[in-house]
């Protein structure tokens, strides 16, 4: 996910240990949270940090680790 704000790396723990890097585009700073959410409830308590600390998601993707093979 990316968000509009800097934030350090010492923030990974608050983040449940997500990867946090700095970035920049049309917003200005940026910061992309990249690593696994175990499910929905997790989402939302990622997403209830963000919103109680007022830093705007700008982007959400979903990345599979191991996608399941085709039969």
């Amino acid at each position: 996910m990316t968000i509009q704000g800097r934030l350090d790396r010492e923030w990974s723990d608050w983040f449940e240990g997500m990867c946090l890097t700095p970035a920049a585009d049309s917003h200005g700073a940026t910061t992309i949270l990249t690593g696994l959410v175990r499910d929905q409830a997790a989402l939302h308590g990622l997403l209830n940090a963000l919103y109680g600390l007022g830093l705007p998601l700008l982007d959400l993707t979903c990345l599979e680790i191991n996608p399941t093979p085709e039969k």
